[in-house]
Parts: C-alpha cells; sequence; structure tokens
C-alpha cells in the first residue's frame, strides 16, 4: 500500500471512530433530553452518523479491495431532516420547550463535535487532489456545518424563545398597519 493509500486507510478509519463515538454521544442526549423538541433532533443526528459510518466503511472496504477511491452513492440531505424536525416540532411545542443546564451543555458539546467533524473532513479535503475523494469530503464538510447550524439554531431558540422568534421570524415591530 502506498504512502498516500496509507494515509487515506488512516483517515477513514478516524472518520468512522468519530461518527460511532458521535452516534453514541447523540444516542444518549436524545435519552436524556428534557424535552421532545431536542430528543428528535438528536435522534436524527444519530440516524445520520451512522449513515456517515456506513458510508465511510463501504469507502474503507472498497480502497483495501481495489486499492483506490471508488465513487459511492453518498446523497446526505444538507441536514434538511433536522431543519425539518426542528421546524416542525418549533410549530407543535414551542410555547413548552423548557431548558436546564445539562441540555445546555449537551448543545454545546454537540457544537464542539461537529466543528471537530467540520475541521477533520475540510482539512482532509484540502490535503486531497481532485476527484471522488474530494468531492466526498467537500459534501461531508458541508453537512457537518448544517449539523452546526441546527445545532446553535436549538440552542439559541433554548437560551431565548421570543429572541428566537424575533431573528428568525423578522416580524415588523413598528406598530403600523
Amino acid at each position: 500500500m502506498s504512502i498516500e493509500q496509507e494515509k487515506t486507510t488512516q483517515a477513514l478509519q478516524y472518520a468512522i471512530q468519530m461518527e460511532i463515538d458521535g452516534k453514541a454521544f447523540y444516542l444518549k442526549a436524545s435519552r436524556e433530553s428534557g424535552n421532545e423538541l431536542g430528543r428528535k433532533l438528536l435522534e436524527s443526528l444519530v440516524n445520520t452518523e451512522d449513515y456517515h459510518r456506513q458510508k465511510f466503511e463501504q469507502i474503507y472496504e472498497n480502497i483495501r479491495k481495489s486499492k483506490s477511491w471508488i465513487p459511492i452513492d453518498f446523497k446526505p440531505d444538507g441536514g434538511k431532516t433536522q431543519r425539518t424536525i426542528f421546524a416542525r416540532e418549533i410549530e407543535k411545542s414551542a410555547s413548552s420547550a423548557k431548558a436546564n443546564q445539562t441540555e445546555f451543555d449537551t448543545i454545546r458539546k454537540a457544537m464542539e463535535m461537529e466543528d471537530k467533524s467540520y475541521d477533520f473532513y475540510h482539512n482532509r479535503s484540502e490535503q486531497v487532489g481532485a476527484g471522488a475523494e474530494k468531492d466526498f469530503y467537500v459534501t461531508i464538510t458541508a453537512e457537518e456545518r448544517e449539523h452546526k447550524l441546527v445545532l446553535l439554531d436549538y440552542y439559541e431558540f433554548l437560551k431565548d424563545p421570543a429572541a428566537w422568534y424575533v431573528q428568525t421570524e423578522h416580524p415588523s415591530l413598528d406598530g403600523g398597519n
């Protein structure tokens, strides 16, 4: 195996472990979440982390067999699932969403994890040449960024729902008709 292939397989092993750790974190966090919105959002991230892990394992096996990066069918939804869940749950139960310090700590930790994943995948995309590998890392980097943004939305909502509505809904506060 060439030095580049060795770097690639090591990066994939690291990525697989990050996704396993992320899934475990989100699974535990979803079970401990104090509200339905948090539970559903975190459960959707469990599924996404598992999907990413499966794709990384598939790529890893392809590289071991063929000694090259083979394009695979990888079509993440760019965070649409999490955004849809967030929007739907906000409409249903926004006024009853409550958070304790543990919930805030969990979301901060989740955002740190997404930042770490983003940095890793972004760095990998910068280190590899053009082709399927670069495309894959660029795509997953964007997905990790979306995860962070959804978590940030959730955090900001829990911190101050009224301010969150003003910021996201942009209502007119001038009192005019």
